[in-house]
C-alpha cells in the first residue's frame, strides 16, 4: 500500500512549526525506513527541524526538492508499506 508522508505539525502549539525550507533528505528512494527514522532535516528562520518517518516501509518517492519551500500538511513523499 502507498502512503503520502504529509509535513506534520512540529514544535508546542504556541510555538508550532507552519513550515520551512528542505535543507537535505536524509533517506533516498529505496531507503527502507522504521516509523520514527529521520526522513528529513527542514530549516525555518530560527532553528532545524529533522522530521521523522510516518511509518514503515520504503521510500519510493520524494515530491519536494532540496531548496524547496513547504509547509504544514503538504505531501514531500511517498512510501510503499
Amino acid at each position: 500500500m502507498r502512503v503520502d508522508v504529509i509535513l506534520p505539525s512540529l514544535g508546542d502549539d504556541a510555538d508550532a512549526v507552519a513550515g520551512g525550507t528542505v535543507s537535505f533528505w536524509l533517506a533516498a528512494p529505496g531507503t527502507v525506513l522504521k516509523e520514527g527514522d529521520d526522513l528529513l532535516e527542514l530549516t525555518t528562520d530560527k532553528a532545524a527541524f529533522v522530521v521523522p518517518c510516518p511509518a514503515s516501509g520504503t521510500l519510493v518517492e520524494q515530491r519536494v526538492r532540496e531548496g524547496d519551500r513547504i509547509a504544514v500538511g503538504d505531501v514531500l513523499g511517498v512510501l510503499e508499506t
